[in-house]
């Protein structure tokens, strides 16, 4: 049983379920681009690893008679595709990095579509006592400890970013904190092998709440800290300047923030893991 606040309501006797079926390989290096008869989307791990994607994918194909190519990685490695023009779309949630994405000239525009949580992750004992302390306050914590281990994503992803910031929003500088002992550990992979990686060390990590929930019935961790500001993340779509589709990446846009997509996107996964993963928000300026 887990206990999350999501907006001010509380959520509790969570049924988890791992997320299975994921048919679009990962990518280190993107290959040739296709014809024009496709449309690249690159996308974060936490969007691929819930299955939101495998959802939305035929639907759009459906209804745009075009074949849609789905590459996750982590935020840095997605906009770094944007930005040699490897993809048309990006959807990732990294609000300063894609602000700069767009200020560069590389996007058109930062939609926001989806939100939900970050959480802070441990085993049920909490060896360090982070239960009901604030971000900032955890963050301090596991650094002044110096015993309680801690897995960081390492890999330059939207969930990485967010934890540079709240290292930085508490006084500590980020490359003092990786290089400050064993304690501090840097997986360099995806929030799913990170979770089993921290799930394995009996230590804390930070996630986000939809791939937590999707890997949870695997692991023995549980939220430890799940409320802050800090905390919220917001998932945009941008359509890449480059694309050689613009009409079809706009399409894509409209179709992700739509109404009848937004409400899909609301009601994903309450049926299979009894919570909602993802809260519609386009239109909202977050």
């Amino acid at each position: 049983m887990i206990r999350h606040i999501f907006r001010g309501i509380l959520i509790t006797s969570v049924l988890i379920a791992a997320c299975s079926g994921q048919s679009e390989p990962s990518a280190e290096s993107v290959p040739p681009r296709p014809s024009a008869g496709r449309l690249r989307v690159a996308t974060t791990t936490s969007l691929y690893d819930t299955g939101l994607w495998s959802y939305l994918e035929p639907m759009f194909e459906d209804e745009y008679g075009i074949e849609l190519d789905v590459l996750y990685a982590g935020t840095g490695k997605a906009l770094e595709w944007g930005r040699r023009g490897d993809v048309d779309v990006i959807t990732v949630h990294s609000r300063t990095r894609e602000e700069q994405f767009v200020d560069e000239g590389y996007g058109l525009e930062r939609v926001p579509f989806a939100c939900n949580y970050f959480l802070i992750v441990g085993s049920p004992d909490d060896p360090a006592g982070l239960e009901g302390m604030s971000p900032e306050e955890a963050f301090t914590t596991l650094m002044n400890s110096g015993e309680a281990v801690f897995v960081s994503r390492g890999d330059d992803s939207g969930t990485h970013g967010r934890e540079k910031t709240i290292w930085a929003a508490v006084g500590f500088d980020y490359e003092g904190v990786r290089t400050s002992g064993d304690w501090y550990v840097e997986g360099g992979s995806g929030m799913g092998p990170t979770l089993v990686m921290a799930d394995e060390m009996n230590a804390y990590t930070l996630s986000d709440m939809g791939t937590f929930i999707a890997y949870q019935s695997d692991l023995d961790l549980v939220p430890v800290v799940n409320q802050g500001d800090l905390l919220l993340n917001v998932y945009s779509v941008l359509e890449v300047t480059s694309t050689r589709n613009p009409e079809m990446a706009e399409n894509l846009v409209e179709f992700i923030t739509s109404e009848s997509v937004q409400e899909l996107i609301g009601n994903y996964g309450v049926d299979e893991y009894g919570i909602q993963l993802f809260t519609p928000c386009a239109g909202l300026d977050m």
